[in-house]
């Protein structure tokens, strides 16, 4: 049953997965050093190589998505742009065992988000809204435990402001009583307060590079709030 948005101060939270409620892009860093160290390009610094593969993993984006399909198609690729040696089929299978390994790290939840999800479900409409692969997301969703405290599991292909009116119109949510909360400027916060949502920008350490923008200001009546961790949602909400 889902809670009224109007009844006792009850207020929809769409909050964002990855990086937000477990750990993800710690695991494909490690990757990419690992891709880079076995590399070991002669002329291409570790962060110019580094920078190539940003721009290989923007196009794979647009052929391939989110996940660890399209990580893998960008390692390759990149592989291709800076070696000297050709592509073998052993070579593809270890360049790719760099993304895949990726897949055998279980879900790893960040500390205090077990027990502020237990305190807000109590009082709050949760939505999980994350964006990836289906079967990935999916599976990360059911692994981490989490899945009981929302009232819904949205799992899109992209984060901008068409999705978040999409989301809004498909639950018939108030913009005044809905926040979108998550560590990435790109995908959960900007796009949200575009839509005219509220937003909770909860930063990570670690958000990857292509999620990185400028946080826009929030116009009125939009809020933005900025916390320190997840757990502090419940000084809050």
């Amino acid at each position: 049953m889902l809670l009224d948005p109007n009844v006792n101060g009850a207020q929809t939270l769409l909050i964002d997965a990855d990086d937000t409620l477990w750990e993800n892009n710690i695991y494909f860093e490690r990757a990419i050093a690992g891709f880079i160290s076995f590399l070991n390009h002669h002329e291409y610094s570790p962060e110019q190589v580094r920078e190539v593969l940003n721009e290989v993993e923007r196009e794979c984006i647009i052929t391939h998505g989110y996940g660890l399909h399209s990580f893998a198609h960008a390692l390759v690729g990149t592989f291709e742009k800076l070696a000297v040696e050709p592509l073998t089929p052993a070579l593809h299978e270890t360049i790719s065992g760099f993304a895949h390994a990726i897949a055998e790290h279980p879900v790893e939840i960040i500390a205090g988000v077990r027990d502020t999800l237990d305190y807000l479900a109590e009082r709050h409409h949760l939505i999980l809204m994350t964006k990836g692969a289906m079967a990935e997301q999916s599976g990360k969703v059911e692994r981490s435990g989490l899945k009981d405290y929302f009232a819904a599991i949205e799992i899109v292909g992209e984060k901008d402001l068409a999705t978040y009116r999409s989301i809004t119109s498909k639950y018939a949510m108030a913009s005044d009583s809905t926040w979108m909360v998550g560590n990435s400027p790109k995908s959960d916060i900007n796009p949200a307060l575009a839509a005219g949502l509220n937003a909770v920008f909860v930063p990570h350490g670690n958000t990857w590079i292509l999620e990185h923008e400028e946080i826009a200001l929030a116009t009125p009546p939009s809020r933005l709030l900025i916390v320190e961790s997840f757990a502090v949602l419940r000084q809050h909400f």
